[in-house]
């Protein structure tokens, strides 16, 4: 078994919390403490968090849309995938390090992703973008910390609050979605998406994408 390495450290802004980058053979982590946020060998559930929502949105000739959070790609990748050629994505990722990981050790795995004309990064916090915008937006995907419940910064539980839903609900055209990925489910925060004025559907998906493995949650929930 070829050992894990190291291959850098961040801290994560607005926090005390450490986010280490591992590599094995061409397997890449994202850990925080003992706990593994990310692992390029399963993709299945980020990958849906776009094309789910990209369903629900196919019939918007040039879809505007806002990913939180870069990870390793999976979302992005995605999106760029599905939403055609006249898409425009802007990508918010608050941990500037997780930017250059995915310009530098992990570029094979992002492949031309982040040369995609369509796709804009922007190094802040998703939650500034969603309060500065109104009607601007027709799918707004979460992929933030752990969910919901999160593990790596306080902050997070903002954008998951009922004030944070009703800022994302504003920042939505009529008919856009809020797509959320977790790691588990969580019936009070549905419940926040239903109360916040969502149509909402909880979908459970294979980390791998397919049989077996862990499930994570989606929730799309629609402004209607």
């Amino acid at each position: 078994m070829i050992p894990w390495e190291k291959i850098d450290t961040t801290r994560i802004p607005g926090s005390d919390g450490e986010l280490r980058l591992m590599r094995r053979g061409k397997e890449f982590s994202i850990m925080l403490g003992t706990n593994e946020l990310m692992n390029s060998r399963l993709s299945g559930s980020e990958a849906a968090l776009a094309t789910l929502a990209a369903k629900k949105i196919e019939k918007v000739a040039k879809p505007h849309v806002l990913i939180g959070g870069l990870g390793m790609g999976f979302t992005l990748r995605a999106a760029l995938a599905v939403l055609g050629s006249q898409a425009s994505i802007v990508v918010s990722e608050l941990v500037p390090a997780v930017v250059a990981w995915a310009r530098g050790p992990m570029a094979q795995v992002f492949g031309d992703s982040l040369e995609d004309p369509r796709a804009i990064i922007r190094e802040t916090d998703v939650a500034k973008i969603i309060r500065e915008h109104r009607s601007a937006f027709d799918a707004i995907l979460l992929d933030v910390d752990n969910g919901p419940e999160g593990l790596t910064r306080k902050g997070n539980d903002a954008l998951y609050s009922s004030t944070g839903l009703k800022a994302a609900r504003m920042a939505l055209r009529l008919g856009g979605v809020l797509a959320v990925w977790s790691s588990g489910p969580n019936p009070a925060f549905a419940k926040r998406l239903d109360s916040a004025g969502f149509d909402v559907n909880e979908v459970n998906i294979r980390a791998t994408g397919r049989g077996g493995g862990s499930r994570h949650v989606i929730w799309i929930a629609t402004k209607n």
